[in-house]
């Protein structure tokens, strides 16, 4: 089994869509889609692996129903994403982040989301199969 992440899964991540796409230009030419990972596997199959709404890990995806989490540098300072960045495009992206927060802008296109146990961010497990 291999946990990897498909960023062509995660281009809807509000995150990631509309504050901080410098993320994905990074990621996505490191990170092989997972029909490349399994084409060394023989047979494989690809599952989907939702981040629960109240997952505790720090990776960039865990907060995608508390997005106010974003705003903490501390939290920032454990994403590798953010700390690949420059400084200013970050500050710029949390400015927007908590000025949508504030005007009711995030909360108006993204709100349903609160109400979600779990979404799917493009994280995905690669299981070989046996032949």
């Amino acid at each position: 089994m291999i946990l990897t992440w498909d960023p062509a899964a995660d281009r809807d991540f509000w995150l990631t869509a509309e504050y901080f796409p410098e993320i994905l230009e990074l990621d996505l030419p490191r990170f092989p889609s997972p029909a490349s990972i399994g084409e060394g596997l023989g047979r494989f199959r690809t599952i989907p692996v939702p981040v629960p709404h109240d997952c505790l890990d720090g990776f960039l995806g865990a907060f995608w129903r508390r997005p106010e989490a974003y705003l903490d540098h501390v939290v920032r300072d454990s994403i590798s994403g953010f700390a690949q960045l420059d400084p200013e495009v970050v500050r710029r992206g949390v400015a927007r982040l908590a000025d949508d927060l504030r005007s009711g802008g995030w909360e108006a296109r993204h709100g349903g989301l609160r109400q979600r146990e779990s979404l799917d961010v493009g994280y995905r497990l690669i299981v070989a199969e046996q032949s």
